[in-house]
This record gives structure tokens, sequence and C-alpha cells, in this order.
């Protein structure tokens, strides 16, 4: 599936693919591409079933990571790979699959395991919302905040509605995230173990509970060469938190490429 792309820096030198999480979209790592691209080309796509890019019943980390196979071949055929969340799953599931594509490998908050949580009240929530007569981020705030209390949640959740087309539209494809709901919070068990064998990093934000000690393990069992740092005063959104510790570190981390 070819994903929807923005495309900054020179051409000089391996790109780096930044790939973003549940229910965002490639814009959400804006302020982190620009500064990586200073020096090098950076590609932020959306996933499938994300943003502008095509919707499709099939919303395995397998078939993410063929999307961004796709991707990376289109670029060259090499990259260094940056994924958070459920973007860091799908980018881990390639790097088991397909370890030749890449050189570097960064997953941000977020272990290579299951986890018990769902995200599907916040799809009822934007399900559930009247989308008619909606012509302001406003008026669609007020609307949202019936099912969701926490400002910046809806802020971030807003940025998939489509308020120019009519009536507005989610750009998400909300009934597949929630039938593929286990396999997003889940890991693919049969994926192959210590495969890729570069350089990996993981930040994990110090306010976020989603890299604990199973979490580290599981990080060891398939990824025995990573290496893990905490970043100060970041949660899991820690391209959010602390967008400039997460630039220099990765900056630092992949180098000129």
């Amino acid at each position: 599936m070819k994903l929807n792309r923005t495309v900054m820096g020179p051409q000089s030198g391996l790109p780096v693919i930044l790939v973003h999480g549940l229910f965002g979209q490639g814009r959400n790592l804006g302020a982190i591409a620009r500064r990586l691209a200073d020096g090098r080309q950076v590609v932020t796509v959306d996933l499938r079933n994300h943003g502008d890019s095509p919707h499709d019943a099939d919303h395995s980390y397998l078939a993410m990571a063929g999307d961004l196979a796709e991707t990376i071949a289109e670029f060259g055929g090499r990259a260094d790979l940056v994924g958070h969340s459920m973007g860091g799953k799908a980018a881990m599931a390639l790097a088991l699959t397909q370890p030749d594509l890449l050189r570097k490998l960064v997953v941000m908050d977020i272990a290579p395991l299951a986890y018990g949580h769902s995200q599907n009240d916040l799809i009822d929530a934007m399900q559930a919302m009247d989308l008619n007569d909606l012509d302001r981020r406003s008026d669609a705030d007020s609307r949202l905040a019936a099912g969701i209390d926490s400002d910046g949640l809806r802020a971030f959740l807003l940025q998939q509605l489509d308020l120019k087309a009519q009536p507005a539209r989610w750009r998400l494809n909300l009934p597949v995230l929630r039938a593929s709901m286990d396999e997003v919070t889940g890991w693919p068990d049969d994926l192959p173990r210590a495969t890729f064998d570069g350089p990996c990093l993981f930040m994990a934000g110090e306010r976020s509970d989603y890299i604990d000690a199973q979490g580290e393990d599981a990080m060891r069992g398939y990824f025995p060469q990573a290496r893990l740092v905490t970043l100060k005063n970041a949660g899991h959104w820690m391209h959010a938190d602390a967008p400039e510790a997460v630039a220099d570190t990765l900056a630092a981390f992949l180098g000129d490429g």
C-alpha cells in the first residue's frame, strides 16, 4: 500500500522514516522531522487507516510493516526507521522480518509484547459524535467533550477530523481500528527473535509505564543489542512533552546517514 507521506531535507544519504502511533498521523512528528531534516532526508508517513493514507480491512502489524517496506523501497531500499507506540511495533515487525532494509532502528515508548488496555472508549466517543453541520473546530471540541474529558486528548484526536468535508468526517477508519484493537494492543507471537543486529535504541518516557521490567525483558529478547534511554519529564507522548530532548537524542543516535 502506498502511504501518504511528507518529505523534507536534502536528498543525500539514507532517509529517516518517522512513524506515528494509534490515532495519529505523520504531521504529529513534524517538529522532530524538521530538526532531523537539517542534515538528513526525512519522510513522515500516515499509516494505513490513518490520515490521508488508504483504508484497508487488514490492520495487522505485518501489513503495516509491509507498507513501510514499500515506502523504504521507494526511497532507495534502505533507511533508518523511527516508530512511536503502534508505529514502533510496526517498525519492530519490519526489523525482525526484513532486517536488511534497516540500518538503525528507534522505538519510542513501546515494547514488543501485548498490553492489557484498549482504546475503544475513544472510538466510542468519536463514533457517537454528531458530525452534521460542523464547520468550526471549537464546535467539534464541544461535542467531543461529551465523551472525552481531556482537553489535550481531544485536540490530538480532532486533528483527524476533516471539517472541509460535507458532512465532516473522521480520516481514521474507526470500524477497522475497533475490530483490530486486540491486534493493535497485542503483539504477533510468531515473529523471529534477534534477526536484526543493527544499532537499536529504545526511548522510554520517565512518566510513562509502557516499558516496565517485563517490557525491558521482552525488548532484550527480540533485540539483544538494544540500548534503553529514559527521557526526563516525558510521558508516553514524549515527542509532545519533550520535543527538543527527543530530537537531540535521535540526531545523536542516527547521525548524518
